[in-house]
């Protein structure tokens, strides 16, 4: 009993950070075409936004 505590203890929280660090990995990787469809909104949102300063000019 004293060893399954002190493997728990002492190799589980290696164990646990290693999981965390390999879930934070996973979840940052976005595929090629999830990049380029932010790209293209955020480029559609800009000239949105543009177009949209242009129209609100007062002569």
């Amino acid at each position: 009993m004293d060893t399954i505590l002190f493997f728990a203890r002492s190799v589980g929280p290696f164990v646990l950070l290693a999981l965390l660090v390999g879930a934070w990995l996973y979840t940052r990787r976005s595929s090629k075409r999830t990049d380029q469809r932010a790209e293209r909104g955020a480029r559609e949102l800009r000239e949105e936004l543009s177009e949209r300063r242009e129209k609100d000019v007062d002569l």
